[in-house]
C-alpha cells in the first residue's frame, strides 16, 4: 500500500507518528514530587511504513521505545525505533515486507526466515538491563541511556524458547525474574517454556510443558509458592495460517484453564483447573497464597476484547456489549478436582498496576483503567480500538473504590507506579493523558497523580509538544537502578 488505511488501527490515537525525537526541558505545570527521580519507559507501536494489507492491525506496528527522564524537577523526552531485524529489513527496502499479523505465510519471499517480532509491547527492566518485548519472539536489549538497540536477547545462548512473554514477574525479595513463552517450539506449537532468571540476570531454569491448545497466553502470575499459567480460548491454527488467515480466533464454546505448579518445582507437578467457557483475560493484577488457597485477580471479560480476534472466530458484537469485571479466581490445593471459585471484586477495566513490593503477596490496593459513565464516547484508538477514560484505585479486601474520571474527549494510557520515600505514603502514578482538540487531532500531557488519592487528579502535568501515539505498557526505572545499568555487557 502507498498510504495508511483509514481504519481504526491507523486513525484516532492510532494515527502513525513515525518520528524519532529528543526534547529537553519539557514545560511542567505544578510541582513534580521529589520522590520522582528516574525514567518512565513506554512501549509505543508505530508503523514505519504503510502495511501490505488493508486489514492490518495496530498490534503489528513497529516498536518504539520512549523515555521520560526525571532529574530534580526537570523532564527530558526521547523516542526511538527498536531496530529489530524486521525493522532493519523494511528500512532498507523503504516499504513493508511482512504481511498479516503473526502470519509468516503472507510475507514477501525476500524476508523468509527473518525474525518477525516488532518488540512493541512492554519495556522490562531486570538486573541492570532494559528489554523491549513482544510475546511472538525474544526480547531486544536497549541501552537505557541512549535508547540504542543492542540486539536480540537470548541470555548469552542459554534461552531455548523461541518466545518470551511481555509480562514477566519480578519477586520483590529475591530479585528473581519469572517469565514464560508460549509457542516456545515454533509457530502454533503447544509448548510453553517456564523460565527463571536470578537477581544477577542469569538464566538458571527453563522447563517446557504442553498446553491443551495454542492459547493467546498474554500474562501469568506468581505467588510465594507457585507459578500460575492461565489459558483462555483464543486459539491459533497452522492450517488457517497457511491459508492466509488470522493467527488468532476466539472460540466461545471452549473452556479456559489454569495450570498451577510449585514455582521452584517441576512441570511434572502441574495441576490443571478448569474455568468458564469463552471468557478472556489479557492482564492479571496479582496472585497470592492464603494457606492452601491460591487467589488470582483477573481483568476478565465474557469474550475477547479485540474485535479482530472475535470476528475471526465468528463472534460479532460491539465493545460496549462485552460484560466482565475485576474477578478473583480461587483454587484450593488441598482438595482434589479442578474447580475454580469465582468472586467479583470490581467493575470492568484493564491495564492494572500493582506496587512492585506487593508482587505475589497479599495486597491492600491496586489501580486499573476503566470507563467513566459520564465521560461521553471514548476516544478512538489504542490496542482494542477505544481508550479508557477513568482511573480506579481498588482495595480488594473491602471492595472500596476511588475514581479519577476524565471528561469528554479525553483518554488514559496505562499508569506506572513510583514508590515514595515515606513508607506511609502510597506513592505516585504516572500516565499519558490524551485530549481530542479537532477531528483526528490530539494533544497529550504526562500526569502525576497521588496513588492514594486518585480522585484529587494530577498534582503535576508535563506538557508534551509532540503527538503521543497510544502506548501498550510502560515501566518505571529509578535513578539508582539506571546508575547500575550494564549497557549491553
Amino acid at each position: 500500500m502507498k498510504l495508511f488505511p483509514s481504519t481504526i488501527h491507523f486513525t484516532g490515537l492510532n494515527t502513525p507518528v513515525r518520528a524519532e525525537a529528543s526534547v529537553r526541558d519539557l514545560i511542567v505545570e505544578g510541582e513534580i514530587p521529589s520522590d520522582i527521580q528516574g525514567a518512565f519507559f513506554r512501549a509505543v507501536p508505530d508503523p514505519a511504513h504503510p502495511p501490505m494489507f488493508e486489514d492490518d492491525v495496530a498490534l503489528s506496528a513497529d516498536g518504539m521505545v520512549a523515555k521520560f527522564m526525571f532529574e530534580n524537577g526537570n523532564v527530558d523526552y526521547d523516542i526511538r525505533y527498536v531496530e529489530t531485524a524486521r525493522y532493519q529489513a523494511e528500512k532498507k527496502a523503504r516499504k513493508a515486507l511482512f504481511g498479516k499479523y503473526r502470519n509468516p505465510f503472507t510475507d514477501d519471499p525476500s524476508v523468509k526466515g527473518v525474525d518477525r517480532t516488532v518488540s512493541n509491547t512492554t519495556p522490562i527492566w531486570h538486573a541492570g538491563r532494559l528489554f523491549m518485548t513482544k510475546e511472538d519472539g525474544r526480547a531486544y536489549e536497549i541501552n537505557p541511556h541512549t535508547l540504542e538497540t543492542l540486539g536480540s536477547w537470548d541470555y548469552h545462548g542459554a534461552l531455548k524458547s523461541q518466545t518470551m512473554t511481555a509480562h514477566a514477574r519480578i519477586d520483590p525479595d529475591t530479585g528473581e525474574m519469572f517469565f514464560f513463552g508460549y509457542e516456545a517450539g515454533g509457530l502454533c506449537s503447544r509448548e510453553i517454556s517456564y523460565c527463571i532468571a536470578d537477581k544477577e540476570g542469569n538464566l538458571v531454569s527453563e522447563q517446557w510443558f504442553e498446553a491443551p491448545y495454542v492459547s493467546a497466553m498474554h500474562d501469568f502470575v506468581i505467588t510465594e509458592k507457585y507459578a500460575i499459567f492461565p489459558l483462555f480460548p483464543t486459539t491459533a491454527d497452522l492450517d488457517r495460517l497457511k491459508a492466509g488467515g488470522a493467527h488468532w480466533a476466539h472460540q466461545q464454546d471452549l473452556e479456559s484453564w489454569v495450570a498451577v505448579m510449585p514455582r521452584y518445582g517441576k512441570v511434572e507437578d502441574i495441576r490443571w483447573f478448569k474455568g468458564r467457557q469463552g471468557v478472556s483475560c489479557f492482564h492479571l493484577i496479582n496472585a497470592f497464597d492464603e494457606g492452601d488457597l491460591i487467589h488470582m485477580d483477573l481483568c476478565l471479560s465474557d469474550t475477547n476484547a479485540f474485535p479482530f480476534m472475535r470476528e475471526a472466530g465468528g463472534i460479532h458484537c460491539n465493545q460496549s456489549e462485552i460484560g466482565g469485571g475485576l474477578i478473583r479466581w480461587t483454587v484450593d490445593m488441598s482438595k482434589d478436582g479442578d474447580d475454580i471459585v469465582e468472586t467479583p471484586l470490581g467493575p470492568p477495566g484493564d491495564m492494572p498496576r500493582l506496587r512492585d513490593r506487593d508482587q505475589g503477596r497479599p495486597y491492600d490496593s491496586a489501580w486499573y483503567l476503566s470507563m467513566n459513565p459520564e465521560g461521553g464516547p471514548p476516544l478512538p484508538g489504542g490496542p482494542v480500538g477505544v481508550a479508557f477514560n477513568a482511573l480506579l484505585r481498588i482495595e480488594p479486601k473491602t471492595r472500596r473504590l476511588d475514581m479519577m474520571p476524565l471528561g469528554f474527549g479525553m483518554g488514559l494510557n496505562e499508569p506506572v507506579h513510583i514508590p515514595a520515600k515515606d513508607p506511609a505514603h502510597e506513592g505516585w502514578l504516572m500516565m499519558v493523558v490524551d485530549r481530542q482538540v479537532e477531528d483526528n487531532v490530539f494533544e497529550s500531557e504526562l500526569w502525576i497523580v497521588d496513588a492514594g488519592n486518585v480522585s484529587a487528579g494530577a498534582v503535576a502535568r508535563v506538557l508534551l509538544p509532540l503527538p503521543m501515539k497510544a502506548q501498550v505498557h510502560g515501566w518505571w526505572v529509578s535513578a539508582a537502578q539506571l546508575a547500575q545499568a550494564k549497557h549491553g555487557e
